[in-house]
């Protein structure tokens, strides 16, 4: 055996190799040999504590590798266990110290990866040239202990006491193992590890892994790829621990229960924590979800982390505060759909449940329209839950496709249709009681009914088109992502601009731009959704970033290289190359809006556009969008909500996010002058009426807050006047009783009075004028 360690026993091993001992809180403290550190004495009853690593090599069929140890090693012979279990030491080239906790809890430990590939090559023939760090996932650290009296006896000498990093990698490697370390090996899936696990099988296992495989592994391999290619289940500031079972207590110092169980219950929504999987409920593990749970959503929706804006940075922002408040308790708007009919019910009621903000919206449209486009929503969102099933069709895939291509036709003609076992939560149930929705569908005006027949049967196509193409590195050029984003979103904009038109609540003016401006619109909206969820689309196997572009910014040819902290800065060069381009489509999307006569329709498209503008925002430059979901504060989507039922107030945000967006290019950015470009162009289209909007709003604010202060100081002045005594000519006004202190009340009066005065002339000089036609004849 050739590299480090050739020829070397494995007593000489336990006295040469100097590890590194640590504290309680994993600070390394000092060094010791193998064979001082794994000594179980009086003195030291459960050794001394020291860092270690477990690397847990999988390839590409996602089947974990496993080692016997060989029946030569003095510390736990013969037992079965993951692919490497060893220590860092000193003296090594590269450098296997990690003395930097700060460091640690950032998931920087290069020295136990450098470590890992010396001994994976010592262990198991692996050639460091087929490995480098990067490859491996640092996942968490484990602190836990055993005495090895399986072999050594109740007072066995020998033992393991250690702090493990986890290290996960998945690779297709060669395998020679070593026999003077191990004496088999072999790659198993998790139903073949937990059938070998069985007491049935009579098979040794080290005691580390064990209570590792019954208490973490199950969660780590349960989806592999969520594991690798996300931070869900990083944890680097915690240090799990526990104690052995109580057949590897006592040993030499007779050690007894110390570190507790092990408890583990990682927070993955969609994820049944905790429990056992099985051979036979892998399929439905697997997806991570309980089939018919009305809380889930399909895909990789809640599998990875949400970037949430802080409680105390929503506080921070008491305008949206105030208009949480207002939308919360003020007048509400009443829902235009008649719910006389029971189908009508039913998809009143389903349309919230699959989507709680496009229903409010929806259902605020003129009454001769809403109903329309709720069932619109519905027959696009049932199409979409068959082609986002990755488990009912498999291997009946070509059925599938069948049922994209046919749904139009067969689903929206046979009164009775439905499907079952298809979707989970909601959506399973909008299809188990779609008959409902067809009534409903079949009772619209046949101009209507057109509409949404033409867009699904295209729709349908499109998604036959793109389920058979394999999405697990994006689209392959710029022009397949707009095809794509045509099919899902652009399709629906031109749905609903035709919809609009049929139903007279737009012109035939409106009606001709329904496959440009419209188009243009879906496009917007979809690109924004898709930079958005970089981390969820990998994860399920289906991204749609461009290859054109993402790969002038790769070294490994792998579009999940970026959610690696390394790659942070051509990760975020790239982002903000994406977002550039999804800029492009803004100024059609205002040219779409200025044509728009009916508040309500225009409220319902205005909505949608400021979101993806404020979200392109929190995207630009940030590099939380290669981590988890980067979400914008509640109380700006409300203010935004509540500010968009004019022009006036559409272009406010659009101003208002745009020059946001331009004050953050960095200089260095490579895409910077084309992003400066767009946006000074969205800039002037928006300036006049943004700028007036945004000056009404601060007098808003201001007589909002003069207000306060009035009411305030009235309220000051009621009690001082209730203090008031005969024999002493004086107002009870705290730390005040001279003539100051009524000067000072009264002018606060006076000029909160005036403020008010004034903003309110202001507003009714500058407001917008919102008299718009309702319905075109």
């Amino acid at each position: 055996m050739s590299g480090w360690g050739a020829g070397i026993s494995q007593e000489e091993f336990m006295l040469k190799d100097e590890c590194f001992v640590v504290d309680f809180d994993d600070n390394i403290i000092g060094t010791g040999t193998k064979h001082t550190i794994h000594k179980f004495n009086n003195e030291t009853p459960r050794g001394i504590l020291h860092r270690a690593f477990s690397v847990f090599l999988f390839n590409s069929k996602g089947e974990l590798l496993l080692q016997q140890r060989a029946a030569d090693k003095i510390t736990f012979p013969n037992v079965w266990t993951n692919t490497c279990c060893s220590h860092p030491i000193t003296g090594c080239d590269p450098n296997e110290r990690d003395g930097d906790q700060d460091a640690v809890r950032r998931g920087i430990v290069d020295g136990v990866k450098h470590a890992a590939i010396r001994k994976l090559e010592h262990e198991l023939g692996i050639n460091p040239k087929q490995l480098k760090p990067s490859d491996f996932k640092f996942l968490t650290r484990l602190h836990y202990w055993a005495a090895d009296v399986v072999t050594h006896g109740p007072k066995s000498p020998w033992g393991e006491h250690e702090i493990d990093y986890i290290l996960f990698l998945q690779k297709d490697v060669d395998v020679t193992g070593n026999p003077e370390e191990v004496s088999d090996v072999k790659y198993v899936s998790l139903a073949e590890l937990q059938r070998m696990m069985a007491p049935s099988s009579g098979l040794l296992w080290s005691p580390w892994f064990r209570i590792i495989a019954e208490k973490f592994l199950i969660h780590w391999m349960r989806d592999l790829k969520l594991t690798l290619t996300t931070d869900t289940f990083c944890d680097y500031h915690t240090i799990y621990r526990f104690d052995p079972t109580e057949e590897h207590m006592g040993g030499g110092g007779n050690a007894g229960s110390w570190l507790g169980s092990a408890v583990y219950n990682p927070k993955v929504p969609g994820s049944s924590a905790g429990s056992v999987i099985s051979a036979s409920n892998k399929s439905a593990a697997s997806s991570g979800t309980v089939v018919g749970d009305t809380n889930k959503k399909q895909g990789a929706y809640g599998k990875v982390k949400t970037h949430k804006h802080s409680k105390l940075s929503q506080l921070s922002h008491l305008d949206e505060i105030f208009a949480m408040l207002v939308y919360k308790f003020g007048p509400q708007s009443s829902s235009k759909i008649d719910e006389t009919n029971e189908n009508v019910r039913f998809c009143n009621e389903i349309l919230g449940s699959v989507s709680r903000s496009f229903a409010e919206v929806i259902r605020q449209l003129p009454r001769g329209l809403c109903i329309d486009i709720a069932i619109f929503y519905l027959v696009l969102r049932a199409l979409d839950t068959i082609e986002d099933d990755m488990e009912a069709f498999k291997g009946r895939e070509e059925e599938k496709m069948q049922h994209l291509r046919t749904f139009y036709t067969v689903a929206l003609q046979d009164k009775n249709y439905h499907m079952d076992g298809v979707g989970l939560g909601d959506e399973r149930r909008l299809l188990e009681q779609f008959q409902k929705c067809v009534a409903v569908f079949q009772s619209l005006p046949l101009a209507s009914q057109e509409v949404i027949a033409d867009i699904t049967k295209r729709m349908g196509e499109g998604m036959a088109y793109y389920a058979q193409i394999d999405l697990g590195q994006g689209t392959v050029t710029v022009a397949d992502y707009n095809k794509y984003c045509h099919y899902v979103a652009g399709l629906v904009g031109e749905g609903l601009t035709r919809l609009f038109a049929a139903t007279k609540y737009e012109s035939p003016e409106v009606d001709a731009v329904s496959k440009t401006l419209a188009n243009t619109m879906g496009l917007f909206l979809q690109k924004t959704n898709i930079l958005r969820d970089y981390l969820e689309d990998f994860v399920d196997g289906r991204a749609f970033w461009p290859q054109e572009i993402w790969k002038k910014y790769s070294q490994e040819n792998n579009l999940g290289e970026f959610a690696r902290p390394e790659n942070s800065a051509r990760a975020v060069a790239l982002l903000n190359e994406l977002v550039t381009d999804a800029l492009l489509c803004v100024p059609e999307c205002l040219e779409y809006m200025t044509m728009l006569r009916t508040e309500e329709v225009f409220r319902f498209c205005a909505i949608p556009q400021v979101m993806a503008i404020a979200t392109l925002n929190e995207l630009y430059n940030n590099h939380q969008v290669f981590t988890g979901v980067v979400k914008i504060r509640k109380g700006l989507a409300v203010k935004m909500i509540m500010d968009t039922s004019s022009k006036d107030g559409l272009h406010k945000w659009f101003y208002i996010m745009a020059k946001s967006i331009k004050a953050k290019i960095p200089d260095s950015d490579p895409n910077a002058v084309r992003t400066h470009q767009v946006c000074d162009v969205i800039l002037r289209t928006t300036s006049a009426t943004g700028q007036r909007a945004l000056t009404q709003a601060y007098a808003n604010s201001i007589s909002m807050f003069s207000a306060a202060v009035l009411v305030g100081s009235l309220g000051r002045l009621a009690g001082s006047l209730g203090n008031f005594h005969a024999d002493r000519v004086s107002f009870a006004w705290p730390d005040v009783h001279n003539n100051v202190g009524h000067l000072v009340l009264v002018s606060t009066i006076v000029i909160s009075s005036l403020s008010i005065l004034a903003c309110g002339v202001f507003s009714s000089k500058y407001a917008p004028n919102n008299q718009q036609d309702k319905k075109y004849n």
